[in-house]
């Protein structure tokens, strides 16, 4: 898949230098796989779940953060939206991200 964009996991995780592995780690593996569908995304990160309008939500670092990437899969292109904490995650609206 192709990923837009690492820049944006990359300042985040100089800001929170803790999460530099876990959204490393999702970055590499998102880019090495290709996914049709919501049912092999979900074979690679069992813990995603669907927000609708074509936004999924992952979790980071065990739960602590989470990562809304917008994706589409015939194009193979996801689009990170946010990164944040399960706390700031909370407050926003995945459909309008």
């Amino acid at each position: 898949m192709r990923v837009i964009a690492h820049r944006t996991i990359v300042n985040y995780y100089k800001q929170y230098p803790e999460t530099k592995t876990a959204l490393e780690n999702w970055y590499k593996t998102t880019k090495q796989t290709v996914w049709q569908n919501f049912g092999e995304l979900k074979k690679t990160f069992n813990n995603v779940d669907s927000a609708g309008n074509q936004r999924y939500v992952f979790n980071i670092k065990g739960n602590d953060y989470r990562l809304v990437a917008r994706i589409l899969f015939i194009q193979r292109v996801v689009f990170i939206r946010f990164i944040g904490t399960h706390k700031e995650y909370d407050k926003i609206d995945c459909s309008a991200i």
